[in-house]
Parts: C-alpha cells; sequence; structure tokens
C-alpha cells in the first residue's frame, strides 16, 4: 500500500518544512532590521551613560555641600572625593559618612575628577573626561563637569 501525501484544506500537498529561498528571505529581512536597530540602540547606550555621569556628579556636589556646611569648607584637593566618605585628619566637625555607598567609578571606568578651586566661577569642580578619559572631546568622548 502506498502513501498518500497529506493533503492541506484546499486540497494542495502540505510542505513538511521551509525552502532554502523562503530561509534565505526571512534572514535578509531580520539583517535589515538589525542594520536599522541597532545603531539606534548603540547611540542611546552613550547617552545613558553620559547621564548617569551627570546625575553622579550632582550627587557629589550635594554631599560636598553638606560636608561644607559641616566642615567650615569644602575638601582640598589633596583630600579629594574621600573626605565624603572618611574624616579628614584637620576636620573637627565632620559628620559623615556624606555618601550612602562608596564613590564610584565613572561610567567608562575611570575615577572622577575633583579640584578646588574650581573653574568657571564654582567653589570647586567634579569632572568626568568621558569615553576617552582625556580633556576636551565631543559627542561621548565629551568632559562632564558640576
Amino acid at each position: 500500500m502506498t502513501q498518500k501525501a497529506a493533503r492541506g484544506r484546499f486540497g494542495f500537498a502540505r510542505s513538511q518544512g521551509f525552502t532554502l529561498l523562503e530561509l534565505l528571505v526571512v534572514m535578509a529581512i531580520i539583517g535589515l532590521l538589525a542594520a536599522y536597530v541597532g545603531p539606534k540602540y548603540f547611540a542611546q547606550l552613550g547617552g545613558a551613560e553620559h547621564k548617569t555621569a551627570k546625575a553622579q556628579i550632582e550627587a557629589f556636589a550635594k554631599a560636598l555641600d553638606t560636608f561644607r556646611l559641616d566642615a567650615g569648607r569644602y575638601p582640598t584637593t589633596a583630600e579629594g572625593l574621600n573626605a565624603l566618605m572618611s574624616k579628614p585628619v584637620n576636620v573637627r566637625t565632620w559628620s559623615g559618612p556624606y555618601l550612602a555607598k562608596e564613590i564610584p567609578l565613572d561610567p567608562w571606568g575611570k575615577p572622577y575628577i575633583y579640584k578646588i578651586p574650581g573653574t568657571r566661577g564654582r567653589d570647586f569642580d567634579v569632572v568626568s573626561y568621558g569615553s576617552d578619559g582625556q580633556p576636551g572631546g565631543t559627542e561621548v568622548a565629551a568632559d562632564i563637569f558640576n
């Protein structure tokens, strides 16, 4: 007895798989979607790193202002941001730590730069040099200041 091909609803023989052409068309569509979506996704990632660095710098600025209220001055450049976590030797009234967690690295894995006096008319500067870790730069390599 011979087996008959399985028939679909309209009497046509049903296929048991996909043809090579169908698979190539699907792969081409997936490739086009990835080429369109990929750059947009990675552009957002760079923006997220800048927003994270800006938020961390703002948190440092608030903690530094609280330090100044307690100690009567901002930490020196030598004391740096570590003065927010452990009491400097020559400070009498210190009510820290002023941050809930240890001082993080910037989103690119480099330490934040703290300078006193600051530039641009500020009391202090807290800076991340962006993705390239060098002063200056544009886009994701741009410097981020308080």
